[in-house]
């Protein structure tokens, strides 16, 4: 190849990564190029050149045009000292100079420990001329062994193509290795001389990676032993694992811990989370993403098989080659090593040995440069550490799916179905599997371990049936892949992994906490962890203890309207589950968390009239499971008082936000259990009756209705329950009206409103006053109903009762449509709506968009009435809730003008587009000034 076998130079004179164009076009496929006048094979013009197995060497000086510059007209000079070395060196160990360019040679060696001589001479030559202090030449040298084919004077193949790729990714002063030249040198190396294995890279233009060595020889004035990371297209040196399949639904996080490793400031990020979230996939494609920003490298350390906190830093020095130095400590050596350096360090599972934590202090307030992600169960707790938690992947909402081909968007379901694929490679999600799909995800969590754990068995089980399965989550999330290690190949074994990392008091408080369903406020868990009655009362303080399951990963903590909120994840509650049932605990716990639910519900009844009612509403709905497991166990253990109890103060909110078949199945049970006397407390029977009738009356059921409410009523007068007594009468009120029983349904609400002002009672007030309105608006009497309503509206507003004033706000729309002021109609429709929405009815939201629908279609918006009346009645269906026959009846009168303008046909078309239509579309339009 002589006098072409570098095919271009950069301005700085250095070795570029190439050779001649001949050698270019060469593949793996043909190992050989040759052109049309090239010489046959059997001409030989070069007899001196080495056949057979060969080793090639190329050289050149680094920073060659810099020093141009520094030397200037001298350079000339040293340029020649140089070649008279190296040339030297060639001679002396049998070395044949097959072409020279520049500054750069080209040798071929007819054995490697000839070849790994001359290139230590050279070297060593160099470094002890005396060049200027300010310039000295540097050369760089590469070695590679193989079986070239020599056509004339010119060597062909994949062999010098290799040897001048390692020479161009290495530095002045360095003398790097192929791992065949090493095997057949390392036996006869120069005296002193020893070898240092750099590690994989991969060389640019060659499809298989290199493992590279580095020559180190004795002890040489100015010639280093270290040097900066080599310049091959892996460009940073690290040693991270390969990963098998692609990141999935990481992108943001990946960006958010690269970004914080990149600032100055930043010297220690923290990835947390529970077993099997991911921690050490993000951790490792967040490092790869890192690899160019340090100059020594991202380096890779497993802890996870360590349980002795003594043996982190010994690992982390294996990592770099570092050994022992007599007496000197390992922990000296690996200081020295990296205070050096610019690096970062990725130690994974550091949750078994977080008493090294102060090694890891230790070495950052040491070494400057050097800068670790690290991935745990817990954090650290170090000064100046950034906390990451990892958290599950992307899913969708079971009850409200997307279409099928937005489905795999979610990347938990991505990754079920890729997993799945690979157990069953023809599994698809079809419209029928698709909802199971979406609740499998949700069931885990979006917890990756768990989706791939689960995704493994539809080799076995359809979606359906494994989704029926995982009512039992870690009999199921077993056999994982054998490549992973034992602890992850159950959900069990992970989870085990965490817990036997807890303090006895700490695993007394995690396996309490799964008495809770879907989470648990500090309260609640003084209440009921901390103090039992007849259990061993914890002795570590609540806050701290539930701060360390925190920072284990085993629960999580987030701001709920401005209230602490804890809770687990459903499999790791099934662990901790599981853990209690041994424990001997679990009844007596239960108990107390059903004591605890009832009295969380009565102090919030007192609340759900005021102006904080929205917040309270929220706490309430982060309670619903808490409080339907209280009801179970109530149920199944004889407790039916407790459960009368619970349902009277729950029903309520249930009445607010649904389902009304569920509060009023519990209701209607355990008046049941509770009909002899002897069973429950007497106070709780009326407001247990109360709201069964209050909850049938939503319902349609007017029979039912009818009967839970006047015994209600009755019970209350007798026991001087004036609260009760003013609602009974309201609802019986209104549900005379309905019936069109005047003369109770005036007297009802009258009588209410007159007892509760006796007894200065606004809220009974405003509804009494409502209702009233409501009777005069069924009259025909509109300026009474806009009187009471006005009057009603003032009282809940002065309150700040959002319900009340919306129930109002809608009967003020109701009547001014009936007037023909659609514009403050519509005003009106859209206030009520809107704190309808908000408060989380979906009942009463129903009733606001058939109110607005009436008003539109009065105003001759037909097909937009139409819709909205279709959204409604689809609506209504899914919450179980009929609308007021006599209002229907009053919407179906107002709309028809337009309906029959429309003609059947179009009316049907626009109620099915309607009936297609989610609940927050329909609002949405409805709450779209600019269509009237």
């Amino acid at each position: 190849m002589a006098r072409a076998w570098y095919h271009a130079t950069q301005v700085s004179g250095d070795l570029v990564s190439g050779v001649s164009a001949a050698e270019r076009d060469l593949s793996e496929g043909d190992g050989a190029a040759m052109s049309s006048d090239e010489p046959g094979t059997d001409e030989v013009l070069r007899p001196d050149l080495p056949r057979g197995t060969v080793t090639f060497l190329f050289s050149d000086i680094e920073g060659s045009t810099d020093l141009v510059w520094r030397l200037g007209d001298t350079y000339a000079h040293a340029h020649a000292a140089h070649q008279a070395l190296l040339r030297a060196a060639w001679a002396d160990h049998g070395g044949v100079e097959v072409d020279t360019q520049g500054d750069a040679f080209f040798v071929a060696f007819p054995t490697a420990p000839s070849a790994v001589a001359a290139a230590a001479q050279a070297t060593t030559a160099l470094a002890g001329h005396p060049w200027p202090a300010d310039a000295p030449i540097r050369v760089r040298i590469g070695l590679h062994t193989g079986a070239p084919q020599l056509i004339g004077d010119q060597y062909f193949g994949l062999d010098v193509h290799r040897a001048a790729r390692i020479a161009a990714a290495g530095h002045g002063g360095q003398v790097l290795l192929s791992a065949a030249t090493r095997e057949l040198a390392e036996r006869d190396l120069p005296d002193g001389a020893s070898l240092r294995d750099l590690g994989v890279y991969r060389l640019k233009d060659l499809r298989h990676p290199e493992r590279l060595y580095q020559l180190v020889l004795p002890a040489v004035p100015n010639l280093p032993t270290d040097f900066p990371p080599l310049k091959t297209l892996d460009r940073a040196r690290h040693n991270l694992p390969i990963q098998p399949t692609p990141l999935l639904d990481r992108q943001d996080a990946v960006r958010g811990i690269t970004a914080l490793l990149r600032q100055a400031e930043t010297r220690l990020v923290t990835l947390t989370g529970p077993g099997g979230i991911g921690k050490t996939r993000l951790s490792i494609q967040a490092a790869a993403e890192l690899a160019d920003d340090f100059a020594d490298g991202v380096w890779f350390v497993r802890l996870s098989r360590l349980t002795d906190p003594a043996l982190v830093v010994p690992t982390i020095a294996q990592t770099f080659g570092l050994k022992d130095q007599g007496s000197r400590p390992i922990a000296d050596v690996l200081r020295d090593y990296l205070r050096e350096r610019r690096l970062l360090l990725l130690l994974d599972n550091f949750e078994q040995v977080i008493a090294a934590a102060v090694d890891v202090a230790a070495m950052l307030e040491q070494c400057r440069d050097l800068k670790m992600l690290v991935t745990s169960r817990r954090v650290l707790r170090l000064r100046g550490e950034k906390e990451v938690p990892v958290p599950p992947l992307a899913q969708p909402e079971p009850r409200r799916l997307p279409s099928l081909e937005r489905l795999s968007q979610y990347a938990a379901v991505a990754l079920f179905i890729e997993r799945a694929r690979d157990a069953k490679p023809d599994f698809q999600v079809t419209n029928a599997s698709a909802p199971h799909v979406a609740e499998i995800c949700a069931r885990l969590d979006g917890l990756p371990l768990a989706i791939e754990l689960a995704a493994a068995r539809v080799r076995l089980l359809p979606p359906a049936a494994l989704l029926t399965r995982l009512e039992r989550r870690l009999t199921v999330l077993t056999d994982g892949p054998r490549d992973l290690e034992e602890r992850q190949q159950t959900m069990r074994q992970t989870l085990a992994w965490s817990y036997d990392l807890l303090s006895v008091e700490e695993q007394r408080l995690f396996r309490r906490l799964a008495v809770f369903v879907d989470g648990w406020t500090i309260e609640a868990v003084e209440a009921v962890c901390f103090a039992p009655k007849r259990l061993e009362p914890l002795s570590l303080d609540p806050l701290a203890t539930l701060g360390a399951l925190v920072d284990q990963s085993l629960t999580q903590q987030r701001d709920e309207d401005g209230e602490a909120w804890f809770s687990m994840l459903h499999v790791v509650r099934e662990f901790a589950l599981e853990r209690l049932e041994t424990s001997g605990e679990a009844e007596e716990l239960r108990r107390g968390h059903a004591d605890y639910c009832v009295a969380r519900m009565l102090a919030a009844d007192a609340h759900l009239d005021q102006a904080e009612q929205l917040e309270w509403f929220a706490r309430l709905e982060r309670e619903r499971n808490n409080v339907r497991a209280a009801l179970r166990w109530a149920k199944d253990h004889g407790e039916a008082a407790v459960g009368l109890r619970l349902a009277a103060a729950m029903w309520g909110f249930w009445w607010q936000r649904g389902p009304l078949s569920e509060a009023r199945g519990w209701l209607e049970t355990f008046l049941a259990l509770t009909e002899d006397p002897s069973a429950a407390p007497a106070d709780v029977r009326p407001r247990a009756l109360l709201g069964a009738g209050e909850l049938a009356l939503g319902q349609g059921d007017s029979a039912t209705a009818r009967n839970r409410l006047e015994a209600a009523l009755t019970l209350a007068r007798e026991q001087g329950d004036r609260r009760t007594t003013f609602e009974a009468l309201g609802s019986l009120g209104i549900l005379a009206a309905h019936q069109h029983d005047t003369p109770h349904a005036t007297a009802y609400p009258e009588e209410s409103l007159a007892l509760a002002r006796a007894a200065g009672n606004p809220r009974s007030a405003a509804r009494a006053l409502n209702n009233l309105g409501v009777l005069a608006y069924f009259e025909g009497a509109w300026d009474d109903a806009v009187t009471r309503f006005d009057e009603a509206l003032t009282l809940s507003r002065s309150r700040g009762d959002r319900f009340r004033s919306a129930s109002c706000l809608m009967s003020l729309g109701w009547v001014a449509a009936h007037q023909g002021d659609f514009t403050r109609a519509l005003s009106l429709g859209r206030e009520a709506l809107t704190l309808f929405w908000a408060l989380g009815n979906e009942r009463r939201t129903a009733e606001a968009l058939e109110s607005l629908a009436m008003t539109i279609g009065a105003a001759g918006g037909g097909e937009r009435a139409a819709r909205l009346l279709g959204a409604t009645t689809a609506q209504r269906e899914i919450i179980g809730a009929p609308p007021s026959t006599t209002l229907w009846r009053d919407v179906e009168r107002m709309v028809a003008p337009a309906r029959a303008r429309m003609g059947e046909e179009r009316w049907a078309a626009a109620f099915a587009a309607g009936r297609a239509l989610t609940l927050e579309e329909a609002i949405d339009g409805a709450l779209d000034e600019t269509t009237g």
